[in-house]
């Protein structure tokens, strides 16, 4: 038994096809068939039931593979100690989920590359709970999340807090009309805000459920008739005239360009604001590595402070 033929047994249990298990290994799927018949050989049992139109594992070859998960991640592991330690080229997988990724990296990346050349950032856009996912299966090395989280499995480094912002159709009767910067603008009340009706993302969307949370604090109600699929698509929707909402500093900060008739007011102390955090699995060899990142991934910006 080898790790080749663990990776193979695997292989055929996330794709539940040979042919495709053959193609994500890169190996014909003659020698993946002929290697996984002489594995079930050395082990003396039946690991996979080919009568079935798809192959499946049996209930042995379930444990096999849970085990196998283990082993190969561990070997993994070794691999990326001995590269760190020499120097060598890494690659690191990140998650981001889709209201945070577009809008921080532009001010981190580069930061990352300045101050870690041997490390390459491989990053996946997902919602949070398809990341947490991703990290339990060993798909991610880290990901950055909005707290809190209480996984029990995660390692969470509170990275930095960003204040969220009304956002508004330009002319609209909250919008400060002065000129000023978003920064210089006075802060609204929330009872000025309860006034009206917030749009919001829809569910699975992490920033949606923060925007409820801090609507039913202040007794603001929400539009039951509309939800975002995107936030992007809301911001649009927000300026040509169709409601108001909270949005997070980086989302409406520099690099980003203003959205053509959207106003924004920040919001009277305690401002609603999400605390992002880098997490990791707590068994994972890099926690040196992600801690000494952490800081690059914070960004220099108005209305954000670091954790």
């Amino acid at each position: 038994m080898n790790l080749r033929d663990l990776e193979y047994l695997v292989a055929v249990a996330d794709q539940r096809s040979f042919r495709s298990a053959a193609t994500a290994c890169g190996v014909s799927q003659p020698t993946l068939s002929v290697q996984l018949r002489k594995l079930e050989e050395q082990l003396g049992v039946v690991l996979i039931d080919r009568a079935a139109s798809r192959p499946a594992l049996t209930p042995v070859g379930q444990r096999v593979v849970e085990r196998a998960r283990v082993v190969l991640a561990e070997a993994d592991s070794i691999r990326v100690i001995a590269r760190e330690a020499t120097g060598s080229t890494t690659e690191l997988r990140l998650g981001v989920f889709p209201t945070l990724g577009p809008y921080l990296l532009p001010h981190v990346l580069h930061h990352i590359g300045e101050h870690f050349p041997n490390l390459q950032v491989l990053l996946t856009e997902e919602k949070t709970q398809q990341l947490v996912t991703m990290l339990h299966s060993g798909g991610l090395d880290a990901a950055l999340i909005a707290m809190p989280t209480d996984d029990p499995h995660l390692e969470a480094l509170p990275l930095f807090r960003e204040e969220f912002v009304l956002a508004m159709p330009a002319g609209h009767l909250l919008a400060d009309d002065s000129g000023a910067g978003l920064e210089e603008t006075s802060p609204i009340p929330p009872a000025r805000i309860a006034e009206y009706e917030l749009l919001i993302l829809d569910e699975g969307h992490c920033l949606g459920g923060q925007v409820q949370r801090w609507a039913a604090k202040h007794q603001v109600q929400l539009r039951k008739d509309y939800r975002a699929t995107s936030l992007e698509t809301m911001r649009h929707m927000i300026a040509s005239g169709g409601g108001l909402s909270l949005l997070p500093a980086t989302t409406v900060l520099p690099p980003v360009s203003p959205t053509p008739g959207l106003a924004l007011r920040r919001i009277a102390s305690p401002a609603p604001s999400r605390d992002i955090a880098l997490i990791w699995p707590h068994t994972s060899p890099r926690t040196a590595t992600l801690e000494a990142l952490a800081p690059a991934l914070t960004p220099s910006l108005p209305l954000v402070q670091e954790l």
